[in-house]
């Protein structure tokens, strides 16, 4: 893909061109990085027919061992184009590229890793069934494949999230299809090279670039031959998505938006919970999922906690994201930004006292041609707030102080969201009882993206549906078939 005037389709283990291209545009600069070939309803329906012939193929009848031998070789594959992909992922993203080559380029390796490993130990319910009229039988399960799998990943964190759902899908002997956002196509091409160089039969993984409803998107969440659709994005596509999935009853793996909270009791270690709430707000320019937009601080510390935010908000350094001193880099587009902004003008209008940014930065370069916004930290709200309330997707937070723990765990839940939250207390107890009582998919306790990929991730409510990662996501991905023997 390096130098490449085209990012292409990825079709039954061929690179084919669509009837109509789109941009790849540089948050950095709003530049035009490559121009992408969109699938059109015939490619994607080729892309989906490629998939089931596959899976009747050589990789269905491959044994759990041989799967995950080829798990492997594409781990090693990505691994051996390490740099390839960083900067196919800055360019795209605008990412700084020492978050780029420290979390989400050895993370896509390692789903591969993770996951062929993982299938190979799996383990089955087996039971010995015994009738009051003597009957004897033997129950056992046998894990099969869903058949073909639609992946639709997000423009955040294009390569993790992509591999995070194609690794356990393949172990479990699914073949996919997939739809990458619009905004990030070319790491998801860049695994295609590698899934054809490290020779995974045609129609195993498929690539299809475009865009939601009236393109590949669409095309693919209401192909009546697709078995199941795994998404990561924004609650109202998934609401769509959940529409197109209707009429033929397709499983659906959703994690979607989040509106999270921090609570920050006075008892916490002041500099660690400072450190990690700066990444939990700030990192990736806001732009994850897990971050940190509302935070709840014990009155005692109020002053002295967003004093000292402020400071590292005001010490971030908006660069070229190839720089290495560089820790914040744009929003991924144009329309993102302006999104954004205007949550930055309603939380003056709905009487927001703005500590730090609240604007665009000036540069006199040509990142006046990117998208980049000034990381934010708001105070003085109310609860009911639009800012408080809805998902912003940027380098912002909330800051309001608490006087009572029910008080503060009232406020975290107050929420349509459900996806992540963090409580920082050095007192063991208190962080054992609250993160129990908060209503999302993962509370962490003086930390924050701190991940062991085993365990179950997701969230409730508007946050998404079922879970993903270790057996969950092999779960997902298989269908379990129980088998009677009466003996």
């Amino acid at each position: 893909m390096t130098g490449s005037k085209l990012l292409q389709n990825y079709v039954n283990g061929e690179f084919v061109r669509g009837p109509r291209e789109f941009a790849d545009i540089n948050p950095a600069d709003g530049s035009v990085i490559v121009e992408v070939s969109e699938a059109d309803e015939s490619l994607v329906n080729q892309a989906v027919e490629s998939a089931r012939r596959a899976l009747n193929g050589d990789w269905g009848k491959l044994t759990i061992p041989a799967r995950a031998a080829v798990l492997h070789k594409i781990a090693g594959g990505i691994e051996k184009r390490f740099e390839d992909f960083v900067q196919a992922e800055v360019a795209d993203t605008g990412k700084p590229v020492s978050l780029a080559s420290k979390i989400d380029i050895p993370r896509g390796a390692a789903n591969f890793r993770i996951f062929a490993d993982l299938v190979k130990s799996a383990g089955l319910e087996a039971f010995r069934t015994e009738t009051q009229d003597n009957v004897s039988a033997l129950n056992y399960s046998v894990r099969k494949p869903l058949g073909v799998v639609g992946i639709i990943t997000p423009w955040n964190l294009p390569l993790l999230l992509l591999t995070w759902k194609t690794a356990p899908a393949l172990a479990c002997g699914n073949c996919v299809v997939v739809k990458p956002s619009e905004e990030t196509p070319a790491t998801a091409t860049l695994l295609a090279e590698v899934m054809q160089s490290t020779g995974v039969p045609p129609g195993v993984f498929n690539v299809v670039h475009g865009f939601g409803s009236g393109s590949a998107g669409e095309f693919l969440t209401s192909h009546a031959d697709v078995n199941a659709v795994t998404f990561t994005g924004e609650s109202k596509t998934g609401s769509a998505i959940m529409r197109a999935v209707a009429p033929t009853v397709k499983p659906i793996s959703f994690e979607l938006g989040g509106k999270n909270a921090a609570i920050v009791f006075a008892d916490c270690d002041f500099d660690e919970t400072i450190n990690g709430l700066a990444d939990a707000v700030f990192l990736n320019t806001g732009q994850v999922c897990l971050c940190a937009e509302r935070v709840y601080v014990e009155r005692p510390m109020f002053e002295r906690f967003v004093s000292a935010l402020k400071q590292k908000a005001e010490g971030l350094v908006l660069g070229w994201p190839t720089d290495d001193k560089t820790t914040t880099g744009p929003l991924i587009s144009k329309e993102h930004r302006a999104k954004v902004l205007c949550y930055y003008d309603l939380a003056k209008k709905e009487g927001a006292t703005i500590l730090a940014g609240g604007g665009t930065p000036i540069f006199g370069d040509a990142r006046d041609d990117g998208f980049y916004i000034q990381p934010t930290i708001l105070t003085g709200l109310a609860e009911s707030a639009r800012c408080v309330k809805e998902e912003i997707f940027g380098p912002v937070c909330h800051v309001a102080p608490f006087d009572k723990e029910e008080e503060a765990i009232a406020k975290a839940n107050d929420t349509k969201y459900g996806l992540a939250a963090s409580v920082w207390t050095t007192n063991l107890k208190r962080g054992h009882r609250v993160a129990e009582k908060l209503h999302v998919g993962i509370t962490w306790v003086n930390c924050w993206f701190l991940r062991d990929l085993r365990t179950p991730f997701g969230g409730a409510g508007l946050s998404g549906i079922g879970r993903e990662g270790g057996m969950h996501s092999l779960n997902f991905y298989s269908e379990l078939n129980n088998i009677c023997i009466k003996l």
